[in-house]
């Protein structure tokens, strides 16, 4: 499941996500709107709106990160505006290199 499905679908992708994970949803819970209640509680404006997850800081090694600049926009794409292609392909190798032997198909984790 990728970031941009879930955009494109994304009651879809989280029924699917809930029966993968052993807990569909009732028909009861569906008739209820428990599926866009959880959508709109982790949608991206809920979440980077948190006070946790926009003040403060991350401790990376020596480092000091603030925790705001893990919410970007939120936009499928919006990678283009911060990586170079030599990026993209060190990702994708990367990418490539952590899924070898699991059993998981691999394409370009981004693509151009």
């Amino acid at each position: 499941m990728k970031y941009e499905d879930m955009k494109k679908d994304s009651p879809f992708h989280l029924k699917r996500l809930a029966e993968f994970m052993g807990c569909p949803f009732s028909s009861e819970e569906e008739r209820q709107g428990v599926v866009h209640e959880i959508l709109k509680l982790c949608s991206f404006e809920n979440l980077s709106n948190l006070k946790v997850n926009n003040t403060g800081t991350f401790q990376l090694g020596k480092r000091k990160i603030g925790k705001h600049i893990f919410f970007r926009q939120g936009k499928v794409g919006d990678w283009r505006n911060h990586l170079t292609n030599d990026m993209v392909d060190r990702l994708n190798k990367i990418v490539e290199q952590k899924l070898s032997g699991s059993g998981l198909t691999f394409h370009d984790s981004v693509e151009r």
